[in-house]
């Protein structure tokens, strides 16, 4: 396996930002790893890149112990973290030829070309990188990261301020280093997600909640509908959850609730009649799609009373 993760835990105070998590991940795979905010998503990235020690449990990186065997497991994996540490004052070019030097790679102008095109920097490489857009500095930091040709590809956020045109040449880029190499990335954006992943790993609060391939998660909702309202003024959750068929309700901000109930029942009358009821009315009320957006905010959501 390209990383084993066993039983890890990373303990502040008493804060537990990672609770006994578990997972394997082998090359050819591009695993999303998905969780609300403070979840444990950058903590464990961390750890795996050795930027910080676990506080229980192992960890390895093309069987490389990250507490113990720092450089090789740096050797092995490519980073691009969420906030892009770049040295701005330099050239596009001139950086990533540090960066060959620090890796000492053999033919660095080969690779360095061969990089810059595979990143779309080709007409922005006499650039100095802080002249560049947002979106093209996160390509110089995937060009940075993937020097030296590694095994393992750690993506935090790697999509972030890209443009519809730039995220579909770096979606097809991902897609293709996936083939041969293992890549685990974190991202907010669930359609990309979807298009990307052929897995999800989902934490909330630092534990390890889902870990299935998409087709897997999305399959095991279809026993669930959801239907998504809004609301004029706030309406009373309980009575909500006591209409026959519903499973659970959140409330997903305003006077928007998803509502979640048995498949083979249609709610929405009963939701309609409710609403008569307690004097309110409905802005709107439509079936969600099946979706690994869904599927996320089901897994993770804290149920309101």
């Amino acid at each position: 396996m390209s990383i084993t993760i066993q039983g890890i835990s990373k303990i502040y105070g008493a804060q537990r930002a990672l609770d006994n998590v578990s997972f394997s991940a082998k090359p050819g795979e591009i695993i999303g790893l998905l969780g609300p905010n403070g979840a444990g998503k950058t903590t464990t990235m961390k750890i795996l890149t050795c930027f910080i020690p676990p506080s229980e449990g192992t960890a390895t990186v093309c069987g490389y112990d990250v507490t113990k065997d720092h450089l090789d497991v740096r050797r092995h994996i490519g980073y691009l973290p969420e906030h892009n540490p770049l040295y701005k004052e330099m050239y596009v070019k001139e950086y990533l030829e540090l960066i060959a030097r620090i890796f000492k790679i053999k033919k660095p102008g080969s690779r360095i070309a061969d990089l810059i095109e595979m990143t779309g920097l080709t007409k922005e490489q006499s650039k100095k990188i802080q002249f560049l857009s947002k979106g093209y500095r996160q390509r110089v930091g995937l060009a940075q990261a993937m020097m030296h040709d590694p095994e393992v590809l750690i993506l935090d956020e790697p999509t972030s301020g890209l443009d519809p045109n730039q995220l579909m040449e770096i979606r097809a880029l991902i897609k293709e280093v996936g083939k041969e190499k293992l890549v685990l990335f974190s991202s907010h954006i669930m359609q990309e997600v979807q298009a990307l992943c052929s897995r999800v790993i989902i934490l909330d609060n630092g534990k390890l909640v889902a870990d299935d391939p998409i087709s897997a998660l999305i399959g095991a909702a279809n026993g669930t509908k959801q239907i998504k309202v809004s609301f004029k003024s706030a309406m009373d959750v309980g009575q909500l959850k006591k209409i026959e068929g519903v499973q659970s309700v959140d409330k997903v901000g305003g006077f928007d609730y998803s509502i979640y109930s048995d498949a083979g029942i249609d709610v929405r009358e009963m939701v309609f009649d409710l609403a008569v009821q307690q004097g309110n009315k409905i802005l709107s009320m439509a079936e969600a799609d099946k979706s690994i957006e869904s599927v996320f905010q089901k897994i993770t959501s804290k149920k309101q009373d």
